[in-house]
């Protein structure tokens, strides 16, 4: 049997039994879990069982947990002032430990906002746990020390969303990443109820359609970015509460912007105090024993997906987030590092090193899993993978070979990017270089692009507008100071965004504040500089403050991307190249009826240039990065007529270090 992406790419013919494979494996996978449950969700449903849950048909609170090496589980709390042995589970024959605890007997001592643990024995070592599937954990403020907290409040929260309709549905996504903690200017810790009042209304006027979450799973280290995950149930509490994030994403919605979340399941922290490390006593409960256990270069733990109940926790959890938070879909962070394993720290130039030897196909059961049970519970839900070797299949359907994602993210392009910055002189760039990476991506799985996410911007590496502009951006970015070094990363700075967003996916993605240049770098606070909060904020003011450059920035952000929607440029199939002038670094192309034109010559501007245009007619320029309010230089008539000649041929004023967009007039 020949699955589609085979039948579409005749290099992959040598594979089509490992591809074929992989979709029969998803299959078994599948109906084992269903044969079982009724149904994929049914089978996720973990945090429903496990954790502490209200029994109405027994009456009480019911705990469990799945520990089957343990020797003994003791639950603990200030219900019985931290008795270790007052409260034993019992276990059954598949490892789950459970205890009731009758409503009549319990009722004024399991409370709301109740601190609890589980008490382990196992493997030698007598721990206090925090439970596996604990919905929130907060922090002492004196010992530092984590606990479960018991979460019901009496009234549950009133969402008004039911009418939302994810927009990118039909716009494609544009997707806002941003950190809730570092979301505010002031240094400190943003909370949600901020970030929905004061940073989400900025988000929508900017235009984007999305934003996408990080940090949002409880981690104890704030400076880990969110991605050493320790209680994968909670929403962080150093940001608040439960109901603060339902707050949040309810005003999205009804602004209408989508909320992602960046979820971390390619590994965990290896704290044992408050996370799932040894949890059982076992190097092997929820990861693989030994070093395979392991990633060294994040000193983190890795998830063994074999295993029956480390699939339905994180199928639970996934399923847990959309339904109770009503999240719409997930960025899942290194997929790579799940799909190989060596973690993908090799370089991939052959087809072989996608399916062979060193692809853990247990992995790849799991995000297929995944995949079908996001569609599954949510309708209109996304999946983007956070992938960089390029598997095939990656983003297509399990039944025609793939892995289920709708969308990867284009991690080459940025990287490519800078690389450029680094070690070329402007006059040295290939624009054919330029056009092949931004338009080189497998036929029919769609991309989200981005100049920069987070990554660029972290302490140790530099942003595009630090690249392009570096220490100038603290003495010359005063609208009236004339400055080469910041014209030029104005312009790059322009010219980068329109050409990813234009020509990269079928999504677009921007990091809070690199929009306008955001100056600093983010640094967490940490023992080196001093618990500082300094670099772990976004000022906004920045781009407020009319006497400065950063507006012009901002302004330019807005208008590209109001433009993406109104032409719905992102649905659009792949853009046509119309020209390529390597000599003037010049390049045009076509997508979704509009004819981009950018040029990244560092000196000449071109008066009478002329190309073939796609259709006969007349044209009107709509987008002009030389505009004085985007920060150029005017040098355009933005109110002109553009007609083709006899040959079909446009001809236009090509100002340097422009990018331009015209739109047929009818």
């Amino acid at each position: 049997m020949k699955l589609k992406i085979v039948e579409e790419d005749p290099w992959l013919e040598a594979y089509k039994e490992e591809i074929y494979q992989r979709w029969v494996r998803f299959q078994l996978a599948k109906e084992e879990l269903v044969n079982v449950a009724g149904s994929l969700s049914a089978f996720a449903s973990g945090h429903e069982y496990f954790g502490m849950n209200f029994d109405a048909h027994r009456h009480g609170w019911v705990y469990r947990e799945w520990a089957p090496e343990a020797d003994g589980l003791f639950l603990i709390g200030e219900f019985n002032g931290w008795d270790r042995s007052s409260h034993p589970l019992e276990k059954d024959q598949w490892g789950v430990w459970e205890i009731f605890l009758p409503f009549e007997s319990y009722k004024e001592r399991i409370v709301h906002e109740g601190l609890i643990k589980v008490h382990v024995q196992g493997g030698g070592t007598s721990r206090d746990r925090i439970p596996a599937y604990i919905r929130r954990v907060v922090q002492d403020d004196v010992n530092k020390d984590f606990s479960g907290q018991l979460w019901f409040p009496d009234l549950p929260f009133e969402w008004t969303d039911h009418d939302f309709f994810p927009a990118y549905q039909k716009e494609g996504p544009l997707i806002y990443e941003c950190h809730v903690g570092m979301g505010q200017e002031e240094e400190a810790v943003g909370t949600y109820l901020e970030f929905a009042d004061k940073i989400l209304p900025r988000i929508k006027r900017l235009g984007y359609n999305a934003i996408q979450l990080m940090a949002v799973m409880e981690h104890p280290y704030y400076g880990s970015f969110g991605y050493h995950v320790s209680n994968f149930f909670c929403p962080s509490s150093r940001f608040g509460t439960p109901e603060a994030l339902k707050y949040l994403v309810n005003k999205a919605h009804n602004l209408g912007l989508a909320v992602i979340m960046d979820v971390v399941h390619s590994h965990a922290v290896q704290n044992v105090s408050e996370g799932l490390n040894e949890f059982d006593g076992s190097d092997h409960h929820y990861f693989h024993a030994g070093p395979r256990g392991y990633h060294e270069v994040w000193d983190s733990k890795l998830f063994d997906y074999g295993k029956w109940e480390v699939k339905r926790f994180l199928l639970s959890n996934l399923k847990y987030w959309l339904e109770e938070f009503h999240f719409d879909g997930f960025r899942f962070d290194g997929v790579t590092s799940m799909l190989y394993f060596h973690h993908g720290l090799i370089t991939f130039d052959h087809f072989e090193k996608y399916f062979h030897k060193d692809v853990d196909w247990d992995a790849i059961i799991y995000l297929q899993l995944a995949n079908a049970l996001i569609h599954e519970v949510k309708s209109g839900a996304i999946s983007i993978a956070e992938e960089v070797s390029g598997m095939p299949g990656l983003c297509r359907d399990p039944e025609e070979g793939g892995v289920g994602f709708d969308y990867r993210m284009a991690m080459g392009i940025p990287d490519f990017y800078i690389k450029t910055l680094k070690e070329k002189q402007d006059e040295e760039w290939d624009i054919l270089e330029f056009w092949k990476e931004l338009s080189d991506r497998r036929y029919r799985e769609k991309t989200i692009a981005y100049a920069e996410s987070h990554d660029q911007a972290l302490v140790g590496d530099k942003s595009i507008a630090f690249w392009l502009m570096d220490k100038e951006m603290y003495f010359h970015m005063q609208v009236e100071d004339e400055n080469i070094i910041i014209d030029r990363g104005i312009a790059l700075h322009k010219l980068f965004r329109l050409f990813t967003s234009s020509l990269g996916g079928e999504g677009y993605l921007n990091f809070m504040g690199n929009e306008f240049g955001h100056p600093e770098w983010i640094d967490f606070p940490r023992e080196g500089n001093n618990w500082s909060y300094q670099y772990a904020r976004r000022q906004w003011s920045l781009a407020e403050d009319p006497k400065l450059k950063y507006r012009f920035l901002e302004n330019w952000d807005k208008a590209m991307v109001h433009m993406l929607k109104k032409h719905q440029i992102l649905p659009s199939s792949f853009a046509e190249q119309l020209h390529a002038d390597p000599k003037n670094k010049i390049l045009m192309y076509q997508r979704g009826g509009l004819i981009f034109a950018i040029s990244f010559n560092p000196q000449d501007s071109i008066p009478d240039y002329k190309f073939r245009a796609p259709l006969m007619g007349k044209y009107r320029l709509i987008l002009n990065s030389d505009d004085g309010e985007f920060g150029g230089f005017g040098r355009i008539d933005g109110e002109m007529t553009y007609f083709t000649d006899q040959n079909q041929m446009l001809s236009i004023y090509m100002t340097n270090r422009t990018a331009l967009v015209f739109d047929r007039i009818d």
